[in-house]
């Protein structure tokens, strides 16, 4: 028993006509990622860095070399609005980890970049985060981790647009 079922229970007892099923499986899914928040965000401090932060230094690394991408391009992957995108572009920039440099394409705006030190140390976090989300799914062996990945797809498709 976990404290999920202590909770089902409880409501089995006060309203035995309620169906728990979803109520269990949906703080079980809330619990999980919170466990994976706060172990990955161990991870980014150890780095001197947020998910936040770790998000626009990763987007623009495996967006590939010159390692740059425009304000909105970066906000397309992030779901944010853009003067949230502009205050973490600003941090990141204070801290030299990126960039603004003129687009050759358009004089009028500019592109973000990663900096040499940006990308040496989002190349070492991204590595230690790798490790850190193998040993978060390790408890699930590949089958599992497999099956698991079908059904949250499952899931996300049918709901992500609710």
């Amino acid at each position: 028993m976990d404290e999920v079922d202590l909770i089902i229970a409880q409501w089995a007892k006060q309203r035995p006509e309620l169906n728990t099923r979803p109520m269990a499986l949906i703080g079980r899914l809330m619990r999980v990622s919170h466990v994976l928040a706060a172990e990955m965000g161990k991870t980014f401090a150890k780095h001197n860095l947020n998910g936040p932060s770790f998000d626009v230094l990763a987007t623009l690394l495996r967006s590939g070399p010159p390692h740059a991408l425009s304000p909105n391009d970066l906000l397309a992957t992030m779901m944010i609005t853009s003067g949230t995108m502009t205050n973490r572009i600003d941090r990141l920039e204070q801290a030299g980890l990126v960039k603004r440099i003129q687009n050759q394409n358009d004089k009028r705006s500019v592109l973000i970049a990663l900096t040499e030190q940006g990308k040496t140390l989002i190349e070492k976090t991204v590595t230690a985060h790798v490790e850190t989300q193998e040993k978060l799914v390790s408890p699930l062996t590949d089958e599992e981790q497999a099956t698991f990945n079908k059904l949250l797809i499952k899931y996300l498709s049918a709901n992500e647009n609710v």
